[in-house]
């Protein structure tokens, strides 16, 4: 490991310790918050393709967005894992019966549609404001975002609590930005300062 690498896991487990104490009542209280954004921040100039995820753990639950986003008139698409490769997207609605993934994560089945998302949620275990993120080591969201960047412009916003902010992301080459921040405090764009 590098010492990047090394900095990286001590910040992710920090970060995953302070989001793990986070009590169940402000968690449902934060997914109520960030649900009644809707994105509004982004000006969409029309229904759009937005991939989510799917809660995992103590992750920020982002199910209620969701749904107001498909009222919305938006098309959502879930990540599907594939061992070092970019994620893809299938089509998920609340009523997607859903299938165990890779990673054990609920995931839309085989036959959902694949979908090309032009905003993306994007969990994670920490960020700075300059918009560098650690997720869960695997690199997944960062060959994504260089995929989709590199074929066309491309909205990344991070899904977090408060609590999951440090001072300093230690970013390397391949580490793909988000764009913008969406708490339960509000939205607002991170730069690359």
């Amino acid at each position: 490991m590098t010492v990047t690498s090394l900095d990286k896991e001590a910040l992710r487990r920090e970060s995953l310790a302070r989001r793990a104490a986070i009590p169940e009542k402000a968690r449902e209280q934060a997914a109520t918050a960030v649900a009644e954004g809707a994105l509004s921040f982004l000006e969409l100039p029309g229904p759009a393709v937005i991939s989510g995820y799917y809660p995992f753990g103590d992750e920020l639950d982002c199910l209620p967005l969701l749904r107001r986003l498909i009222d919305d008139g938006h098309s959502i698409g879930l990540p599907v894992t594939r061992k070092g490769q970019p994620l893809i997207f299938r089509a998920w609605t609340p009523e997607t019966q859903m299938v165990r993934g890779a990673l054990g994560i609920p995931t839309p089945p085989e036959e959902a549609p694949e979908l090309t998302p032009v905003v993306l949620l994007v969990p994670l275990a920490a960020f700075d404001e300059r918009g560098y993120r650690i997720g869960y080591g695997g690199g997944f969201y960062d060959r994504t975002l260089a995929k989709l960047r590199a074929a066309g412009p491309v909205t990344a916003v991070g899904v977090a609590f408060a609590e999951q902010r440090v001072d300093r992301v230690p970013n390397e080459p391949h580490d793909q930005p988000l764009d913008w921040m969406l708490m339960p405090e509000g939205a607002y764009r991170v730069g690359r300062a």
